[in-house]
């Protein structure tokens, strides 16, 4: 049996602990700009089933969450019309880092540094596990994803295109 490889607290980790969620651990190599689909493949996982997170803004700048299945992209014509907002695009690195309080390619949507709406791929909400991201590079939890709406408030959206 391998020894099981301890990984330090993240404020996600803390939160999921406190709210008594029920999550496996599964840290692996991170490769920069690697993504969902290196994390996937190096865990042994289908990368539909491993979610990225990630921070975009709306016309005004306003931050928000978007959960994405790891082997697509996200309409973000699709996803504006569903929330009500003129247009929705990607965060810089930098703006993202600072709205979640993590690092890109660490982001995890719990325990953000500031609340921000969450939307969820509504297929992902089909699944029986997912793996995200738990707030620190090279480092993803398994979980039920109805925990990100019960946890999260996250609203279930129609926005992924094929990769």
């Amino acid at each position: 049996m391998a020894k099981k490889e301890r990984v330090s607290e993240t404020p996600a980790t803390q939160l999921l602990r406190s709210a008594k969620v029920d999550f496996s651990e599964h840290p692996y190599e991170y490769l920069e700009h690697g993504g969902a689909q290196h994390s996937a493949q190096v865990l042994g996982w289908d990368p539909f089933h491993v979610v990225k997170t990630l921070i975009m803004q709306d016309q005004d700048a306003k931050p928000l969450v978007v959960l994405m299945h790891g082997n697509r992209k996200v309409s973000t014509k699709n996803l504006a019309r569903q929330i009500g907002a003129k247009s929705v695009e990607p965060c810089t690195p930098d703006t993202a880092n600072r709205h979640s309080g993590y690092l890109v390619g660490g982001t995890s949507p719990f325990a953000t540094r500031k609340a921000m709406p969450v939307y969820v791929e509504e297929t992902i909400l089909g699944l029986p596990k997912i793996l995200i991201n738990g707030g620190r590079r090279g480092y993803l939890v398994g979980l039920d994803p109805q925990v990100c709406v019960r946890l999260l408030g996250a609203k279930a959206v129609q926005c992924a295109l094929e990769e």
